[in-house]
């Protein structure tokens, strides 16, 4: 399942999924048994509702594409951990991070509901 799904092939991966529940589903079953159907359930339900944005990563790969967005995550990750740090000289404030992630505008908002939210804001924009 896991080479399907690397490789973007998620019709073959929800019809192992498909077998794995026929294997497992009877009339009775252990406890255990049940919580891995339940499981095998969840993730089937999960693959099939995310098809449209589950990439083929191995033609990525083969391309020399990027497959992996962890490096850029990390670095936000320190970046805002860093900023936070109150010993630090220059460091964000609580309401300083509300701007960076874009809560300050639903704050806004809710203290004038007249406000419109608008279409062009930059902290909203999807890359």
């Amino acid at each position: 399942m896991k080479w399907h799904l690397w490789n973007g092939n998620v019709d073959q991966a929800l019809r192992l999924v498909d077998g794995l529940k026929t294997m497992l589903d009877g009339e009775q079953i252990s406890p255990e048994r049940q919580k891995l159907l339940r499981t095998i359930r969840e993730f089937g339900n999960y693959i099939a509702s995310n098809q449209v944005y589950i990439p083929d990563y191995g033609d990525r790969h083969r391309n020399g594409e990027r497959i992996s967005s962890a490096f850029a995550e990390s670095a936000v990750n320190q970046l805002v951990s860093r900023r936070m740090v109150k010993q630090q000289q220059m460091h964000w404030t609580e309401r300083g991070a509300q701007v960076m992630n874009g809560d300050l505008r639903d704050t806004f908002r809710r203290w004038y509901p007249g406000m419109k939210a608008s279409s062009e804001d930059p902290l909203r924009r999807v890359a």
